[in-house]
């Protein structure tokens, strides 16, 4: 900023900014859908190509950049798994359903690409979610689907520690971010059942 350059050149004797409170951010509960929401989504597809989309965003938790770039040679159809790059230019593995597998081996086998999974890149890629969120009303974006993947699995009662490594996050902070929803209908869930 200016003002950082004006007191480093010397120009102030004191930084004005140092007095200034930073602004505190909101901190909303962000959607997630419901494998029920996952599923109606899936159905209401127009193709097979989204229907595999859809599943695989949800199955896997994968970044957008993760999809678009997925390579059919990745693909280990024995423990529905498959080797992204992820963030930070990070190799890991990402897994799927019996469900996107089905859909996957459905779709590539009409499908004759360059060694690509899709014939769509990252922008195409968010103009079908932007789409189908337009015809049904759900949140849907890649990290709607990767805060999807973490509640759900959440809420089958997987540890916050495996669905770490199995979303590729870093640090536990992330995960607990993208599972307060789940942690309040938890929470709430008991307090329902107190009777007061």
């Amino acid at each position: 900023m200016f003002v950082n350059y004006l007191f480093k050149s010397g120009y102030l004797k004191e930084n004005p900014l140092w007095k200034v409170e930073a602004p505190k951010p909101s901190s909303p509960i962000l959607p997630s859908l419901t494998p029920k929401q996952v599923q109606y989504l899936i159905d209401i597809a127009d193709n097979l190509r989204d229907k595999c989309l859809i599943s695989l965003l949800a199955d896997s938790g994968m970044r957008l950049g993760e999809i678009a770039s997925l390579q059919v040679s990745n693909i280990d159809w024995i423990n529905n798994t498959v080797i992204i790059w992820g963030k930070g230019n990070v190799e890991r593995k990402a897994v799927f359903t019996q469900r996107s597998a089905r859909l996957l081996k459905g779709w590539l086998s009409s499908y004759r690409g360059n060694g690509m999974v899709w014939n769509i890149d990252y922008r195409g890629i968010q103009c079908v979610l932007k789409r189908l969120e337009k015809k049904t009303g759900l949140k849907c974006n890649p990290h709607t689907f990767r805060r999807t993947f973490a509640s759900n699995l959440h809420r089958a009662g997987v540890d916050i520690e495996h669905i770490m490594r199995l979303g590729g996050w870093s640090s536990l902070d992330m995960v607990l971010t993208y599972t307060k929803s789940v942690k309040f209908e938890d929470s709430l869930r008991i307090y329902q059942q107190l009777n007061l």
